[in-house]
């Protein structure tokens, strides 16, 4: 589970909750049905209206993906593979590594390693491979884009809660006490929208276009170690030309293993 999600949802609420006691806001003034109604129910008609059904389809699966993100190799799992790989190539080629391939639990890396095990061109794959990341990419940016507008559309449906709310209390100015009371009932609506909005929409909005980044990258990764395995280069030139999606400190932490590998080898 991605617990950051849920810390910040959590944090979101302290700040919420927490801010309206401390100003001496009656937190019971959040029990009002009708502001929920207008900024969960507007939001999702707002969506409906955005976005085709097959986008809409995908939202439950956001939300999975959100706080059980898929387990992906990490980076330094991926040199260390394919520096392996390129080793067994270079001693036994590359028919030597269809072994290899069961054993790989990633998709996009299994069906790259067949394709330079069938004996394809560089080009070939090389183009296979971009198109499925291209096409990756347009799937998360999608359902990225669906909390982004929410986000946007959650604070404005806030402002249309409030004009309701006031159009109903200024209905019936015979009671000053009741009148107050139902305007500040009125700017709960408002509050919902920016809270939703800012405090959740958006932020899962980031969240999902940092988890596509991250993943691309490792696909990325895959196809330059791929093509080096079939260029035929040495485990130190892939080392190498694989480094540079390495932080620095990522890059001595390799470095460190490596080294301590080396030494219980020796």
């Amino acid at each position: 589970m991605e617990i950051s999600s849920i810390i910040g949802i959590v944090l979101g609420l302290v700040a919420l909750i927490g801010g309206m006691f401390l100003k001496g806001a009656p937190v019971s003034a959040l029990n009002n049905p009708a502001a929920f109604v207008i900024i969960l129910v507007g939001t999702m008609a707002s969506l409906f209206v955005a976005f085709p059904m097959s986008d809409m389809k995908r939202v439950p699966k956001l939300f999975k993906a959100l706080l059980f993100p898929k387990k992906m190799l990490s980076k330094s799992e991926i040199i260390t593979m394919f520096t392996e790989w390129a080793s067994i190539t270079r001693r036994e080629g590359l028919l030597a590594l269809e072994s290899k391939v069961e054993e790989i639990n990633d998709d996009f890396l299994r069906s790259g390693m067949r394709m330079i095990i069938d004996g394809n061109d560089q080009e070939f794959v090389s183009d296979v491979l971009a198109e499925d990341i291209a096409a990756t990419e347009e799937r998360h940016r999608a359902g990225a884009l669906i909390f982004s507008q929410a986000g946007m559309y959650a604070p404005t449906l806030g402002v249309l809660g409030a004009v309701i709310g006031l159009i109903a209390a200024l209905a019936d100015m015979s009671d000053m006490e009741k009148l107050s009371h139902a305007i500040a009932a009125a700017f709960i609506a408002t509050l919902l929208g920016i809270f939703t909005g800012y405090v959740l929409w958006h932020p899962i909005s980031n969240k999902l276009k940092r988890m596509s980044k991250g993943e691309i990258e490792i696909r990325l990764m895959m196809v330059e170690g791929l093509l080096s395995i079939q260029s035929g280069v040495s485990t130190i030139a892939i080392q190498q030309k694989l480094s540079v999606f390495l932080t620095p400190a990522e890059r001595a932490k390799l470095q460190d293993k490596e080294a301590d590998s080396g030494e219980q080898k020796e």
